[in-house]
């Protein structure tokens, strides 16, 4: 008797194994579950019925057969259910799937069901979410740098036409057509450099050093633009470890975030740039007293082209490239970048740098 129990297990053993393999290979997700089901009401009776069968000869094959066919048919038939109601849900998501590879960005699948099915629908809408967000920055950007490039040009032909036309000497416009060739070399170099930030193609020469003098440097590079304006600039420098940074690019990011700030402080205020140090990082911050930033300023401003209020407009604020720039600049380096209003008035706009050997 222990000889045939370990024969049928062994043998069911072997069938249940060989078929589901086999369910593996059947074409949808109906199938398979209904196959399963199939499976695990079937090979259970079998093996019942035919040690049943062996041992006893029983006079009630027939009974136990019936028993076990109506078995089977109720759970193929929810097995069916089920998988009726999974490959629904999918066949939903490959919908979703669909529309969004043909272009429609506001494709979502659905996020409900089935915990493992609801995880995929929702990270699927928030794939979804991002390329349209992503497609929606790319219209802009190309909207912004189409009008930003269009101005200089036009303002390059009506001088040219105007000279062609014999209305005014080359000399009356040479200046000026110098300052939007210069315009216009500025914004298609800093579109490359956005470029290349976009694509990792920067290439930094990163090494140990303490940034001290380098923000004195800046500082003492702004001293004259600031009393012109009549602008108080401050430098309060802490005693800090080496950063590891590639200084030239940490320089251009000062010398921006500097620039803003002066061009918004107004007369008798104050700008300030602060050196500390912040657990495994440096912080450099730059302060000022001007008019101070909304919500949304705080939050967009180093988008690309984005200009807040009237007074961080295209004639005053460039083509809304540097903080964009800056914010590339920083995170290739490892660190990162931020802005927010001061409590008392005014703007904050802070980066830090990995230390060195952290």
């Amino acid at each position: 008797m222990i000889a045939l129990a370990l024969i049928v297990a062994g043998t069911t053993l072997a069938i249940g194994l060989a078929a589901t393999f086999l369910l593996r290979l059947l074409p949808t997700v109906r199938l398979q579950l209904a196959g399963l089901a199939l499976l695990a009401v079937a090979l259970p009776l079998a093996a019942v019925l035919l040690s049943g069968w062996v041992m006893f000869h029983m006079g009630d094959d027939v009974k136990i057969l019936a028993v076990a066919a109506a078995s089977a048919l109720v759970a193929v038939a929810a097995a069916l259910v089920l998988g009726t109601s999974v490959a629904r849900r999918i066949d939903r998501l490959r919908a979703a799937s669909g529309a969004l590879a043909a272009g429609d960005l506001a494709a979502r699948a659905p996020d409900s069901g089935p915990r493992e099915l609801a995880e995929l629908g929702r990270s699927f809408n928030e794939m979804a979410a991002n390329l349209e967000g992503l497609f929606d920055a790319r219209r802009e950007l190309v909207a912004a740098a189409s009008h930003d490039l269009r101005t200089p040009i036009a303002s390059i032909t009506a001088m040219l036409e105007a000279i062609e036309d014999g209305l005014a000497e080359p000399a009356e416009y040479l200046p000026a057509l110098q300052d939007q060739a210069r315009r216009l070399a500025g914004l298609v170099e800093d579109l490359f450099e956005l470029a290349r930030i976009d694509s990792g193609a920067l290439a930094h020469e990163l090494r140990a050093i303490s940034l001290a003098p380098l923000v004195e440097s800046c500082v003492r590079g702004f001293q004259a633009e600031a009393r012109a304006q009549n602008v108080r600039l401050e430098k309060r420098i802490a005693e800090t470890p080496d950063v590891r940074c590639a200084p030239e690019e940490v320089e251009r990011v000062l010398l921006n975030l500097l620039k803003n700030a002066l061009r918004h402080t107004p007369s008798d205020g104050t700008v300030a740039v602060i050196l500390a140090a912040a657990s495994d990082q440096v912080q450099v911050t730059v302060e000022d007293t001007g008019e101070g930033l909304t919500p949304e300023a705080a939050h967009r401003m180093f988008d690309r082209f984005w200009r807040g209020d009237s007074s961080r407009t295209g004639e005053t604020g460039g083509a809304g490239l540097g903080l964009a720039i800056a914010r590339g600049l920083v995170e290739a380096q490892g660190g990162r970048i931020w802005a927010e209003p001061r409590e008392t008035g005014g703007a904050r706009v802070s980066f830090t740098l990995p230390v060195a050997g952290a």
